[in-house]
């Protein structure tokens, strides 16, 4: 069993619309929303955007939800987050990129603000925050429980038969 790995993560719940996008701390202590980004189609906008919060925040890996049926299944939406994941590693070498289990996160998101009297219509961007924040909390709680870091390591052309 390892140690804890020390240094900044950024985790991503890449969406359709848009893409929530949560940090922690270099000792992962503490994750918590950055913003959300939209996801209209503009891979350049979207690029620059990532570049810049990694300047900023300078992550030794970014996370990213890896949508799966219930049963654990992945179907076209974690198809194209493995596109997506691909794209991150050919953007930034340097950082590792991981696919973490994300079923549930939104539900769990959704419910947790409408816990606090937020509603969800109108909180759709901070839902996204929220889930990115789940996502990035699931794979801290996985490293530090096992030793090792959570997820799939996705590597530059890796491929995936995922059923």
């Amino acid at each position: 069993m390892s140690e804890f790995r020390t240094g900044a993560r950024l985790a991503l719940d890449w969406g359709q619309a848009r893409i929530g996008v949560a940090a922690c701390d270099p000792r992962g202590t503490l994750a918590y929303p950055v913003e959300t980004i939209a996801n209209v189609g503009d891979e350049r906008a979207i690029a620059k955007r990532l570049a810049e919060l990694v300047a900023e925040y300078e992550p030794i890996e970014i996370v990213m939800g890896l949508p799966r049926h219930l049963k654990g299944a992945e179907g076209a939406s974690a198809a194209k987050i493995r596109e997506r994941a691909q794209w991150l590693t050919r953007q930034f070498p340097s950082i590792g990129v991981r696919l973490i289990d994300e079923r549930l996160t939104t539900v769990m998101a959704t419910r947790q603000l409408h816990d606090v009297g937020r509603g969800s219509r109108k909180q759709r961007a901070i839902i996204d925050q929220a889930a990115a924040v789940a996502i990035l909390d699931h794979a801290l709680t996985v490293e530090r429980n096992v030793g090792e870091p959570g997820g799939e390591l996705i590597l530059e052309g890796t491929q995936h038969g995922g059923a």
